[in-house]
């Protein structure tokens, strides 16, 4: 217990949110585990505008849905802190920056080629964003692996993914099970707080334990009926235009239904999708070469924002090698543009239509002890991908080991670890770091 009571923060104003979110749409490195780290340390820990039951339990709903669970998760706090225009605005500018940073990359590459100097700087960044999901992983590992039955689910998960690459939904379907019926047998070893105490509450967090919807924001037939309807129209509206504007055999409306076609199938992250967008855009559409796409995968991974938008790039490339009537640059923009729009508009569809439901749904027992044996797996997934991230950062060719990326990696731990160093100053440093390992 500590001696002086934490007094409970101020409700964030929507100005002040809109603030936050557009900082994290530049400073969202790393993929899926970096961002949530980061949001994990700001949301949780410095700002407490959510508590760290509420924020796993949305990350654990997220994890469970097709699309980037990161940008999902911002939508899911930014609807729980200002409903649906929060979502909207957490999600939008979760993503706004590496559009216009991708694009403009993305045009660079077409007419320069490679760029030294701006692949100097990634490379700074590579081991920022590795210390930066070291901490997360041991500051998630310690709070919501709370006993011996958490720790071997986690431990499983990892095994799982790291030696037999199983299938990322069959391994949170197996750990959901896994809590379904624990909760059941072993109610205490699954219990939402992990362990036996008092869990943080209202006093703790803006959004914590006791905090409930407001009722216009319950769940209803006429709610989910709207939501389905407005989502759906913004969803399939520019892929429709595109067909009546080109044909139905044109460009922009074969990438509008692929993208949307991938948007549903985006289960366990980017990683898991590439191969099958890979094989099409290169192999049936010729959109773009492999050695190409394997460029577009360098951007998206060393750019603010998720990793799926590398689907940004693949839609630009389309653009820029079949431009029909248009300019190479006016149809690898309109390609970039829709194939993010029907990557993205998905994943508020998601959010608006199942919160509400998985909202109402933390009260129950079994419910709460299936999420608590997903967190647990999360954890083992983050893990994973905090490995196969950071041996392709220190290791980046086979038999040599990239010391500059260690030394960055380690300074950057330790700030955050030992002096709480702010994030953006480790993320800077780094970046200006490789900028002058690379003239030196």
């Amino acid at each position: 217990m500590s001696a002086n009571p934490v007094s409970p923060p101020r409700q964030p104003s929507f100005a002040e949110a809109f603030r936050f979110w557009l900082k994290l749409g530049f400073i969202s490195f790393g993929g899926p585990t970096g961002q949530i780290a980061i949001m994990h340390t700001e949301l949780v820990e410095k700002r407490r505008w959510i508590s760290e039951a509420r924020f796993l339990h949305a990350l654990n709903y997220c994890m469970l849905l097709p699309g980037p669970e990161a940008q999902q998760l911002a939508i899911y706090v930014g609807w729980l802190l200002h409903r649906t225009w929060g979502g909207i605005v957490a999600g939008v500018l979760f993503v706004l920056p590496s559009i216009f940073i991708l694009w403009g990359l993305s045009a660079l590459y077409v007419v320069y080629g490679t760029i030294p100097w701006v692949g100097a700087i990634f490379a700074g960044l590579k081991p920022a964003v590795l210390a930066i999901v070291a901490a997360a992983v041991i500051r998630l590992g310690k709070k919501a692996l709370k006993n011996e039955v958490l720790w071997a689910i986690a431990g499983g998960a990892f095994l799982a993914l790291y030696f037999l690459n199983a299938p990322f939904p069959l391994l949170i379907a197996v750990a959901a099970l896994v809590g379904w019926v624990g909760g059941k047998l072993w109610p205490d070893k699954f219990s939402s707080s992990g362990a036996p105490g008092p869990v943080q509450g209202e006093a703790g967090a803006v959004v914590g334990e006791a905090a409930e919807l407001p009722q216009p924001h319950r769940p209803s037939w006429r709610h989910a009926a709207r939501v389905l309807g407005v989502c759906l129209l913004l969803w399939w509206t520019p892929v429709v235009v595109a067909g009546l504007w080109q044909g139905w055999d044109g460009f922009l409306f074969n990438q509008g239904v692929f993208f949307s076609k991938a948007a549903m199938v985006t289960f366990g992250g980017a990683y898991a999708v590439l191969p099958y967008v890979a094989q099409q855009a290169v192999e049936h559409y010729a959109w773009l070469s492999a050695p190409q796409m394997l460029d577009g995968l360098a951007f998206a991974e060393t750019t603010p924002g998720p990793l799926i938008m590398v689907l940004q790039f693949v839609g630009f490339m389309g653009g820029w090698t079949h431009p029909g009537a248009l300019s190479p640059l006016g149809a690898a923009t309109l390609g970039a543009l829709l194939t993010t729009w029907v990557t993205f508009v998905p994943c508020f569809l998601w959010i608006f239509l199942g919160a509400p439901h998985i909202e109402q749904l933390r009260g129950n027992v079994r419910v709460s002890a299936a999420l608590a044996a997903i967190t647990a797996a999360v954890v083992g997934v983050v893990l994973n991908l905090a490995v196969w991230f950071g041996w392709h950062v220190i290791r980046p060719q086979s038999g040599v080991i990239d010391w500059f990326a260690v030394c960055v990696g380690l300074a950057g731990f330790v700030a955050l670890q030992r002096f709480r160093a702010d994030l953006i100053a480790v993320i800077l440093v780094s970046a200006l770091l490789g900028l002058g390992h690379y003239l030196v």
